[in-house]
């Protein structure tokens, strides 16, 4: 699952084909998320994102990072503090409440 303000922002930074392999990735790190909810899947989520800058190589390097320990990716992406969701929405560019695509 991936909330449709974050595959937005994931479609305009990969290209079409990449982004079809990077959402199948993405969704595969869901039962990584704390709590297995909504928000804090589209948080582990969104930290990969971010790091990846719409880089492959990146990507994999921070899906990996977020494997091994998925606060590490948190940390490294500036979502691990008290106001990951002010910064995430800020992002993302949408305050509306998550809504999951799956």
């Amino acid at each position: 699952m991936m909330s449709d303000r974050l595959q937005a922002w994931m479609r305009a930074r990969f290209g079409p084909s990449e982004a079809e392999a990077v959402l199948g990735l993405l969704i595969d790190l869901v039962p990584m998320a704390p709590a297995g909810t909504a928000e804090s899947t589209e948080r582990v989520q969104a930290a990969v994102l971010f790091l990846s800058g719409g880089d492959t190589q990146r990507f994999l390097d921070a899906a990996a990072l977020a494997q091994q320990d998925w606060r590490d990716v948190l940390v490294a992406a500036g979502l691990a503090d008290d106001d990951w969701a002010d910064r995430l929405s800020s992002m993302l560019g949408d305050t509306s409440p998550v809504r999951v695509y799956q």
